[in-house]
Formats: C-alpha cells, sequence, structure tokens
C-alpha cells in the first residue's frame, strides 16, 4: 500500500495561494509604497528590523545579519527573526497591510513565496529605482543573474546553488551504479522499492528531479509540464510501478538510504553534503549523474513588504548591499546545506569561516567543481507551471494510478 504524508508545503497550499491572487493588491492603510525619493541614505536613528524567513534562508544569513548589526550600531539597533512555511507568508502579510500594522520588515523567501506575494502586490518594487543602492547585484554569478530574473524586480538573490537532480546511493549495495535515465528505471524493476524520492511538493529533490527529468529524456519542452512532457511522465508512471511508498519530506528519503530501505535515492548538492555532516546518512554514500543532465538551479530572495517605513527601508537596502559582498557571502557555504551557497562571482570555500571549510573539506565532493562548470543550467518552472505539475504528479503518480 503505497503511502504518503502531507506536510505545509503542497501543492494545494500553493495553489491557494495562487488563488488569492484574484483579489488584487492590497488596498490597507498599511500597504502604502513609499517612494524612492522619500527614502533616506540611512535611518535618521538607529531601527529594530523584524525579519521572516520562509526558506530556512537563516541557517546561511544568520551571520551576514549579525555582522551588519555589529558594525552598524547606529543604523540597525536590534533584529528580530521569525520563521514560517512558505504558503503561509502571504496571508500573513496582507492581513498585516490590511490592517495598517505591518509587523514585517523583510522576508527571506525561495520562488514560491516570493511569486505568490509578487502577485498579490505585497512587495515594494526594488529595482529599478534602488540600483544604485544595491550595486553589488551586478556581480552575480550568471545563474544567480538568471534566477534575479524571475524576481520581477521584487526581490534580490542572496543565495544561490545549482541544485540538482542528483542520484545518492549506497556504493556496497550498487556496485555500478545506473548512468542514464534507462539504467535507473532499470536497477528499479530489478530491485522494487529500491529506488525512492519523496513527494515533490514536499521535497526539494523530489521537485528537482521532477524538473530535471525532461531534460535528462529529451523531451520536447522542459518548462512546459502539461504539453511537453510526454516522456517524462511516461518514465515516472513506470518508475511507479516500483515504488513502495513516497515519503513527504526529503529527510525520510535521507533515512530510508541509510536504513537501507532504499539503495538509490534522489538528491541535491546540499542534501548531499549536509545530512553526511549531521550524520544522518552514512559518510561513504556516493552521487552520480544522469546522461543528458541539466542543473535545476535555485535561490533564496530578500524582499520588503510594502508598507515598510522609509526609514526602515534604508536599512534593508545597506543590509542587502553588505550581504552580497564577498566577505560575507563566503558564509553562505555554511554546513553545505546549499551549496556552494554564494550568489556573487569569486567567492571560493578558503573565504568560508573555519567551519564551514571543515565541513566542506570532510563531506564535499571534488567532483562537483567540474560538474557545476560543465553541464548546462536551467531556472525552475513559473510557479503557476510547478503547482501544475505538482497536481498532475499527484493525481496520475503519487496517487496510484499506474
Amino acid at each position: 500500500m503505497r503511502m504518503q504524508w502531507r506536510t505545509a508545503l503542497t501543492a494545494g497550499g500553493i495553489s491557494a495561494l495562487l488563488l488569492l491572487t484574484a483579489c488584487g493588491a492590497p488596498e490597507g492603510p498599511g500597504s502604502a509604497e513609499v517612494p524612492a525619493g522619500e527614502v533616506p541614505d540611512r535611518p535618521a536613528e538607529a531601527v529594530s528590523l523584524n525579519i521572516l524567513d520562509v526558506a530556512g534562508n537563516l541557517q546561511l544569513t544568520q551571520g551576514m545579519i549579525d555582522e551588519f548589526v555589529a558594525q552598524n550600531p547606529d543604523i540597525v539597533s536590534r533584529v528580530t527573526t521569525e520563521k514560517a512555511a512558505a504558503p503561509e507568508m502571504a496571508g500573513k502579510i496582507k492581513a498585516q497591510q490590511d490592517a495598517g500594522r505591518l509587523g514585517i520588515d523583510l522576508v527571506l523567501t525561495g520562488t514560491d513565496g516570493l511569486s505568490a506575494g509578487t502577485e498579490q502586490g505585497l512587495f515594494t518594487p526594488l529595482l529599478p529605482q534602488f540600483a544604485d543602492r544595491l550595486s553589488n547585484m551586478a556581480n552575480y554569478q550568471e545563474p544567480a543573474a538568471a534566477m534575479q530574473e524571475l524576481a520581477v524586480d521584487h526581490g534580490v538573490v542572496v543565495t544561490y546553488y545549482p541544485s540538482g537532480p542528483l542520484i545518492e546511493y549506497a556504493p556496497d549495495r550498487v556496485p555500478n551504479p545506473p548512468t542514464t535515465a534507462a539504467e535507473l528505471l532499470a536497477y528499479a524493476q530489478a530491485n522494487p522499492g529500491k529506488v525512492g524520492y519523496a513527494r515533490p511538493s514536499n521535497s526539494g529533490p523530489g521537485r528537482t528531479f521532477l524538473m530535471g527529468l525532461p531534460y535528462i529524456l529529451g523531451d520536447s519542452d522542459p518548462k512546459d509540464p502539461m504539453n511537453g512532457w510526454d516522456k517524462t511522465w511516461a518514465y515516472l508512471a513506470e518508475l511507479d510501478k516500483t515504488i513502495t511508498q513516497y515519503p513527504s519530506g526529503t529527510t525520510d528519503t535521507m533515512k530510508n538510504l541509510a536504513n537501507g530501505t532504499n539503495d538509490i535515492i534522489v538528491t541535491t548538492t546540499g542534501w548531499d553534503i549536509n545530512p553526511r555532516a549531521l550524520g544522518t546518512v552514512p559518510a561513504d554514500v556516493q552521487v552520480g549523474t544522469l546522461e543528458g543532465f541539466t542543473w535545476v538551479t535555485d535561490a533564496h530572495y530578500a524582499a520588503i513588504p510594502k508598507g515598510v517605513s522609509a526609514d526602515k527601508q534604508a536599512a534593508l537596502l545597506a543590509l542587502i548591499q553588505f550581504m552580497l559582498t564577498p566577505e560575507q557571502q563566503a558564509k553562505a557555504y555554511d554546513s553545505g546545506y546549499f551549496y556552494p551557497g554564494p550568489a556573487v562571482e569569486g567567492v571560493t570555500v578558503d573565504m568560508a569561516p573555519a567551519e564551514s571549510q571543515q565541513v566542506i573539506q570532510q563531506f564535499g565532493r571534488p567532483e562537483y567543481e567540474a560538474l557545476i562548470a560543465d553541464h548546462p543550467k536551467a531556472t525552475p518552472l513559473a510557479t503557476e507551471d510547478m503547482v501544475a505539475a505538482f497536481d498532475r504528479w499527484d493525481r496520475e503518480i503519487g496517487g496510484g494510478n499506474s
């Protein structure tokens, strides 16, 4: 019996966010946009900031924020942070804006939350009006710049990684790992239940696998899941016949690999390195790619809700600019969670904190440098297409229609 568990980050949740866009832009007294010319170079006095993280980004950027506060006590007196699931963000901000009691000054989000907030008119457009204050954006790596284009000027990329999809396997159980999609399917058919991945709407590696397969399989349009993924949907249906359960999240797939439930799972660079560093997965597991592999990239963004005061906007623009300096970007290496992590050019691991260097040295992959340099990179699906892909997967694959 196939088992599935639901979490807060579901296709239905994202669909609900998109549905809210029909309500239009917020009109409450707290949502007024401050004209660029009214935002001073620096606040009249130090301000306190509240940051909402809906992407796990603080794991990468908390140190950057802390250092900015330490170096600029005349700009920021204090920072408080809170976390929420991405589908909760838009409703939370809109309610505060409509009530005229905005309590969130900065949102750290992935593409899903950014898109939902932008479509509802919740965020202050930052470009081109503040381009001179965010000049470090000119130093983006090319793939990070491509991810920035998805922001439609309402957010700023602060961290980036090539993501995946990769396969991760136990070498003692898989001495001859698959190198093509056909070989992966053949292994799954010969070893039922031994290849696994999590429900895409709940899992970064799961959705990266879903979005990466059209490139690997040579589908007609990798950006069109409804009309251009014939090979992908057929492949997933065949793979589904061998899979006994789709876990609700990536952590469960890592545990399945570790305990022998699965021999092969899908992963990303960060989900390869970080769980091995944490001891969730044995250090000796290996990763590989499938022929035709293209990186499906990912990024985190900083966005400022409409209604944030001019003084706070001044502080936030200075903070974001600071976060995009090479010295601060080096902190994004973290413990390999979003590997590599930096969005700007020229940030090497030897610039990272000693703890990060130790983790990357011990658990990083020497082959990643060449893989990242030598393989093409594609941005993820637009949010509405991603939701459509999730919904179809739930109906035709995860729902057991195989």
